[in-house]
């Protein structure tokens, strides 16, 4: 049987399509103004891509922050539970999940099927998320996909001491005018991140392995900052941002 997994994020739409336990092909879009838009497009695009007609499709399930607009799925379920369900396929050893998504982040704390355990949750600030760093490359007027590599550049990462995502900009704000180098910069809002979502883990307990999945994982300052506050060697794979679909798409084979 062939499952669908339809992830709509605040900043992008995912879409993974397996069959008999096997993945076969994924998609990525950018959500934009309308999830409901997203969740169909991203649709089109992966049966397109993969050549295969609606009808084919055996079960269809919705996750992300857009789930409920995706009107054509059979059940929406939490990120949460994906996520952890995605994790646990693309490596079974992993026992805890950090998720940094476009507006909120999570860890989650798995058994050795994949279950959620526990887990905690940031969903009420953008700091700590990917729209803040999406502010914070405006701010500093550097394509956010550079952000990674200029953060490991730097010989002194900035103290950026402001938890609310509006004050934050405003210290990078006054770190430029006072002519603090961009990568020492973009390295404090890094190890910021890393400092909020690490305190937010360690409430719950981390247990190794543990990944990172969501498009944040793509930023390497990120996860390295990550490491250092945790303590803890953070595994990231290839289908990061995409392991909510996936882990929807397996969920789907068994309603």
């Amino acid at each position: 049987m062939i499952t669908l997994g339809i992830d709509v994020g605040s900043i992008t739409a995912k879409a993974a399509l397996v069959k008999d336990g096997k993945l076969l092909s994924t998609a990525v879009i950018i959500t934009g103004y309308n999830a409901r838009n997203a969740g169909e497009s991203v649709f089109g695009k992966i049966l397109s891509e993969a050549g295969i007609e609606r009808s084919e499709i055996g079960g269809i399930v919705a996750t992300g922050y857009g789930r409920n607009s995706v009107t054509f799925a059979g059940k929406s379920i939490t990120e949460i539970t994906c996520h952890a369900a995605g994790a646990h396929f693309l490596n079974p050893a992993v026992r805890s999940v950090i998720d940094i998504g476009g507006q909120d982040s999570k860890a989650i704390v798995m058994d050795e099927a994949g279950k959620v355990r526990d887990f905690a949750m940031n969903d009420k600030c953008a700091a700590g998320t990917g729209r803040f760093l999406e502010v914070m490359a405006r701010a500093l007027e550097v394509d956010i996909n550079d952000f990674g590599k200029m953060s490991l550049e730097a010989d002194n990462p900035a103290r950026i001491s402001s938890l609310c995502t509006v004050f934050a900009e405003s210290e990078v704000i006054s770190l430029i005018a006072k002519g603090e180098k961009r990568k020492n910069i973009i390295a404090g809002i890094h190890e910021s991140i890393g400092s909020r979502v690490a305190a937010m883990a360690g409430r719950l307990g981390l247990t190794s392995p543990v990944m990172m999945t969501g498009g944040v994982a793509k930023n390497i300052g990120v996860v390295k900052a990550l490491e250092g506050k945790t303590g803890k060697p953070i595994e990231v794979s290839e289908m990061a941002q995409l392991t909510g679909a996936i882990g929807a798409a397996l969920i789907a084979m068994t309603l």
